[in-house]
């Protein structure tokens, strides 16, 4: 599958206190963890969403910075689908260390060339392990201009438009979407 991939790591991290892309896990940092589970998978090219003034040239990946200031994750996912050449974009948060290469294989297994997903347990979306088409670039940029900031309502507006599918998961599934906030 002909993919880019792009790690949100951008955040103000308020509720940790500290960077959280620097957060020590299994021997190596979050961001390192996140970006060797792409290495796996073979994306076309590789971006960090990341924030001004922090020094991210030891991972030798492109870093985006938000065009749109205070928009949380969904920042991050505007500039990757604007900047990525394949045709959808895998955005999966630093934050998420449960996360394994064999759980986004499958997430792009259920992915077309011009259909993304969005993991869904019960009636809640996974916005940020999630891949999405180019196409959902103008949707995002509409809701960011309007000052919408919900990274689940751009989820259900990419679903809507028929650029993206709900993939339902088991409520045991949960805990690889598990986060570190504090």
């Amino acid at each position: 599958m002909n993919f880019s991939a792009v790690i949100l790591a951008g955040g103000q991290s308020s509720r940790m206190g500290r960077d959280k892309a620097w957060l020590p896990a299994g021997g190596e940092t979050l961001l390192s963890r996140q970006l060797n589970l792409f290495r796996v998978l073979g994306p076309t090219e590789v971006f960090i969403s990341g924030r001004s003034g922090v020094d991210y040239t030891a991972f030798q990946y492109p870093v985006l910075t938000d065009r749109f200031a205070d928009a949380g994750p969904l920042a991050g996912i505007e500039r990757a689908l604007d900047a990525a050449t394949a045709p959808l974009v895998m955005v999966l948060a630093v934050d998420m260390p449960a996360m394994t290469a064999e759980w986004l294989e499958e997430l792009l297994s259920a992915c077309t060339p011009t259909l993304g997903v969005v993991p869904a347990i019960g009636e809640d979306f996974e916005p940020l392990a999630a891949v999405y088409p180019k196409a959902c670039h103008s949707i995002i940029e509409g809701q960011l201009e309007q000052r919408c900031r919900a990274a689940r309502e751009f989820a259900q507006a990419c679903i809507t438009a028929g650029l993206v599918r709900a993939l339902p998961l088991p409520p045991s599934a949960i805990g690889r979407f598990a986060n570190w906030n504090c």
